[in-house]
């Protein structure tokens, strides 16, 4: 069988998922992102809400960190999952030496 030319439909056809035709691929980590991104979306309302009631700027950058935070870990997700899937989907299965420096590659992405 000849492999797809893209890394999209090597990964679609190496994990057995086939995306519809012109939509985007959905990663298995999309559902954990997008809660993320909610969590982050309520703070950020929240702090909005919160500069508009006039609350201190201590809550207000405690709120913020909060945000910041929530958006941080999303990526964190999306990046891992990229690399622990689309990567090896593209290259193939690893072991030994090349396996661990994937996994050296992942720890250090843990400081973007």
């Amino acid at each position: 069988m000849k492999k797809p030319h893209s890394l999209r439909a090597r990964f679609a056809t190496d994990s057995g998922i086939e995306p519809a035709r012109g939509e985007p691929q959905l990663h298995r980590s999309h559902k954990d992102v997008v809660a993320r991104l909610r969590r982050a979306e309520g703070h950020l309302r929240n702090v909005i809400a919160m500069i508009e009631a006039g609350r201190s700027c201590a809550e207000l950058a405690q709120q913020m960190h909060a945000v910041i935070r929530a958006l941080e870990c999303a990526k964190g997700v999306l990046i891992h999952d990229h690399i622990d899937h689309c990567l090896e989907a593209a290259v193939g299965p690893m072991a030994g030496r090349e396996k661990d420096l994937v996994d050296e590659f992942k720890e250090i992405t843990r400081y973007l």
